[in-house]
């Protein structure tokens, strides 16, 4: 069984098109096709439906997607074993992240953790809520890095807490005030940071039975505070993100602390390579010393 053929399959889905994938492997789009076809030969079925605008999977292709991406799994973790097994640790840990994490606190991580472990290699992807839980879901990464409150089908490890903060332009009537009043939120123009399926706001909405008012929407974080910056209205965001802005922002705090959970996800820990299982467990040690 040639696994490569199955690497470049799951790279076509995830890139949705020949040539993306030619450029990230380094061949050319009509070998990256061939493969394909070569392994449709093998299987006895098509797997992807070609178009103009990309390819995508097949109802076969979809129906087979969970076994391959577990026979390529099963793979990498049968390889780390064997190098084990010889003394070695060396592998590829695959993250997908919200960009906060993986601006502020998987860089530190990663850097520790080679020192101890220099033949380990990182794939690091950022996303939404939604991509990361879906890439996970898909065997694309690893190890998701994100707010894991509301996960229920995965197994998660908590971090930290991250508490919440209203952010408000510098010149808002409520900015001199010690807290910020709960009640407001019913009616400040509100910028909504969107992060997929799940959204830190909604912690504090739902809680309060609030339907905010929302006016502007953004999925970038820096967007949203510059948004905030030049009055257009008031946010919420967590602490890491705030706690290190330029931004002229006033966080303010509730007078009712909130907060998000950052963990990590795994779909199943005992079936994670050795190398995933050793940055869990550094992991672990290490984040309550993060800045």
């Amino acid at each position: 069984m040639n696994l490569s053929k199955y690497d470049i399959l799951l790279k076509t889905i995830e890139l949705g098109s020949f040539t993306k994938v030619a450029d990230h492997i380094g061949y050319t789009q009509s070998a990256v096709s061939q493969v394909i076809h070569s392994l449709e030969n093998e299987l006895g079925t098509v797997l992807l439906l070609r178009s103009r605008s990309g390819v995508s999977l097949t109802t076969e292709g979809e129906i087979l997607l969970p076994y391959i991406q577990n026979i390529i799994n099963d793979h990498h973790a049968l390889a780390e074993q064997i190098n084990q097994l010889h003394g070695l640790v060396q592998g590829t840990i695959r993250i997908g992240s919200f960009h906060s994490i993986g601006c502020y606190i998987l860089p530190p991580l990663i850097k520790g953790f080679q020192e101890l472990y220099p033949n380990i290699t990182f794939e690091i992807s950022e996303g939404d809520f939604t991509e990361v839980e879906e890439g996970l879901s898909a065997g694309q990464f690893d190890i998701g890095l994100f707010a894991i409150q509301n996960i229920t089908n995965f197994e998660t490890i908590t971090l930290k807490k991250d508490k919440l903060f209203v952010i408000l332009p510098e010149d808002h009537p409520l900015a001199g005030e010690p807290f910020f009043p709960i009640e407001s939120l019913k009616n400040e123009p509100f910028i909504y940071l969107d992060e997929g399926n799940d959204n830190d706001s909604q912690i504090i909405f739902k809680a309060n039975h609030i339907s905010p008012n929302i006016k502007y929407s953004s999925k970038e974080d820096n967007t949203v505070l510059s948004m905030v910056e030049n009055g257009l209205g008031i946010a919420i965001l967590p602490e890491l993100v705030v706690s290190r802005t330029s931004f002229r922002v006033i966080p303010k705090r509730t007078a009712h602390p909130y907060y998000r959970t950052l963990g990590i996800a795994v779909k199943d820990r005992k079936r994670t390579s050795i190398a995933v299982r050793e940055f869990i467990s550094y992991t672990q040690k290490q984040y309550v010393a993060l800045p």
